[in-house]
């Protein structure tokens, strides 16, 4: 499949020392090497980056590594295709607008025999499933909320509607942002972390590359770290349970629910040998062997 990255945070904050490490899982430590993407928004805008080339060999992700540019929500996706071939429409994260302001969408996932009934304005550029899921879901929300964007309550209950119609197609993890709150959605796979003062000192699991944060935040900053599998391994992540739809603001969780998951989706959570697409990501299962922590996530998500 694909992986994650999102950034949540109560100031502008770069992603360099997260998105370093992100990085290098786009076909050097990891083989998600099908494309990738990052979406940095600026109030109701936002400034994207993709590319069909890995990740781990890009000249445009070297330059985002090096090139500090400050958000308080970003997105970023690399890829492993499982639906629509390596090309640049293909690749996440994906952009479009409604209400007046710029909405990202990244998914990571495989819905099988997905095929919304999508018109207007919603149009799909390129061939895959996440395309369609994000033409559906801002479909769905425009019908809703016709006139003008609701308040952030109602918007993620829209959303929490939408989401359990399009999960029952398979994997849905997900990541979308309209600049004012960052959604994340997740099927199988997905962890966060907050930080906050006092800051320590952080080391990537993908490179031997380590920050104090203490010397460049202040007590006032939060930033709240999504991804796929953790980018770190010297701090507490917390996984998400199967199901779980969370809204950030300000570094922060705001807002919390669950969606339930096909039985389908949860075998192969707990059994990686029935998914042919799932990730080879650090950590995970062999073909063959039952990952234990998603069985204790599975056990807590059903109690």
């Amino acid at each position: 499949m694909c992986q994650l990255l999102g950034m949540n945070c109560a100031a502008p904050t770069d992603v360099t020392f997260s998105f370093t490490g992100f990085a290098a899982r786009g076909g050097a430590t990891d083989h998600h090497a099908d494309g990738w993407g990052i979406a940095f928004f600026e109030d109701k805008a936002c400034r994207l980056f993709i590319d069909n080339e890995a990740s781990a060999r890009s000249p445009i992700a070297e330059m985002v590594k090096h090139y500090p540019i400050k958000s308080r929500n970003t997105i970023a996706h690399i890829r492993k295709a499982t639906q629509g071939n390596c090309a640049l429409e293909n690749s996440h994260p994906f952009q479009r607008e409604l209400w007046g302001r710029h909405w990202i969408f990244a998914h990571n996932g495989d819905l099988q025999d997905f095929n919304p009934v999508i018109s207007g304005v919603y149009q799909p550029v390129g061939t895959t499933d996440s395309e369609r899921a994000f033409c559906m879901l801002l479909q769905g929300l425009r019908k809703a909320f016709p006139g003008a964007q609701p308040p952030l309550d109602e918007l993620f209950a829209a959303l929490e509607s939408l989401t359990r119609e399009i999960t029952q197609f398979g994997v849905f993890n997900f990541l979308m942002s309209n600049g004012q709150a960052l959604f994340a959605h997740c099927s199988t796979h997905l962890y966060y972390l907050v930080r906050r003062w006092p800051f320590s000192t952080a080391h990537l699991v993908d490179a031997d590359v380590s920050i104090d944060f203490a010397k460049y935040t202040t007590p006032e900053d939060r930033v709240a770290v999504i991804a796929t599998a953790p980018l770190t391994d010297n701090e507490v992540w917390t996984r998400f349970a199967p199901g779980d739809l969370l809204m950030f603001q300000h570094g922060e969780v705001i807002a919390q629910t669950s969606v339930p998951v096909p039985q389908k989706v949860l075998d192969k959570l707990a059994n990686p040998s029935l998914d042919a697409s799932a990730s080879a990501a650090r950590g995970a299962a062999r073909p063959g062997e039952v990952d234990a922590e998603a069985v204790a996530a599975l056990q807590t998500w059903g109690e």
